[in-house]
């Protein structure tokens, strides 16, 4: 198979999302969508994804920027991650997204990727990236789930015949925030909860979102009740810079006099979507924040996972970030 060479394809790049609306429904399925490339053009360079035109939406002003608003933050799909991470109202209310933008793959990316891209982007199993008849790719094996397989990256809940795990930094974020998604299509718009907005292998094997063919995530929009509440995010990876998380977490807190009075605990890279630890909430609500609640939360939060060959050192990793989210937050 040739690498580091882009296929031939048409290039559109609308002004506007009506225009781009139009493109994709006059282009049909095959027309790939682009925000800021950085995981589309690997695909394109590795020569497994070939579409014939790609709808680049870089262009549309609407797109971009941060507004604070009566009902709290919402944030452009196209919108920078060093903008997310140098925002001022964001730094200062809902610094839980700065935290995470801070820790996706570089300084370069973040300057080039988006918000919108990044929670969209396609699973990062390489059997997947390279090309092999996977259940994903439509084939028949998970080529990661086989007593050869290498999947020390894989997921420990949720497998569907499909192992690989989302590696969106940002998902775990908007989804600990409560966040919503607004999606355009050729029906008008909708919102999506965040944690409804990500979809696994049970659902649809072939897709990582709920965005169906002809629609474009438009917005992210974080509540304020959140605004200024107790953050915690920590992402665990090989290494510090350009790599994907291991294990991540993600926590919000309300406190009241040290006690617990609301939480929403999400961990990444250990299913196809963010994790939300219902569970784990539920146990420590209405607790005072100390060592033995936040045990009790990592120990909760591992509960019915089910490790593959070579992850098995995800399970203390799990429990242990959990552990901090709550004491150290």
């Amino acid at each position: 198979m040739s690498r580091d060479m882009m296929p031939h394809f048409e290039l559109y790049q609308p002004q506007s999302v009506e225009d781009a609306l139009e493109l994709l429904q006059r282009l049909g399925p095959q027309a790939w969508i682009l925000a800021g490339g950085q995981d589309s053009l690997d695909w394109f360079k590795d020569r497994v994804k070939r579409p014939p035109a790609v709808v680049d939406l870089s262009g549309i002003a609407e797109l971009k920027g941060i507004r604070e608003t009566p009902e709290g933050l919402e944030i452009g799909a196209l919108t920078t991650l060093t903008e997310i991470e140098r925002n001022p109202v964001v730094r200062e209310k809902y610094s839980l997204l700065a935290s995470a933008a801070r820790r996706v793959a570089s300084p370069q990316i973040r300057n080039a990727g988006t918000i919108g891209g990044n929670l969209c982007q396609d699973a990062r199993c390489w059997y997947y990236r390279y090309g092999l008849p996977c259940y994903r790719a439509g084939g028949n094996t998970c080529y990661a789930n086989t007593p050869q397989g290498q999947n020390r990256e894989h997921c420990l809940f949720g497998a569907n015949r499909c192992v690989a795990v989302s590696p969106s930094d940002m998902a775990t974020a908007v989804v600990a925030l409560d966040a919503t998604m607004v999606v355009r299509g050729p029906s008008g718009e909708r919102v999506v909860p965040a944690e409804e907005f990500f979809i696994g292998p049970a659902v649809n094997i072939m897709r990582m979102t709920a965005l169906q063919p002809g629609e474009i995530l438009t917005a992210v929009r974080v509540p304020a009740e959140w605004a200024g509440a107790t953050f915690y995010f920590e992402k665990v990876a090989d290494r510090q810079t350009w790599d994907f998380a291991l294990v991540s977490v993600a926590s919000a807190m309300r406190l009241e006099d040290g006690v617990i009075r609301d939480i929403r605990l999400v961990c990444g890279a250990v299913e196809c979507v963010p994790r939300r630890l219902k569970a784990a909430e539920q146990a420590v609500t209405g607790s005072p924040r100390n060592e033995e609640v936040a045990m009790l939360a990592g120990k909760t939060a591992v509960q019915g996972a089910t490790p593959l060959n070579f992850n098995h050192f995800k399970i203390p990793l799990m429990e242990n970030l959990v552990r901090r989210a709550i004491r150290d937050a």
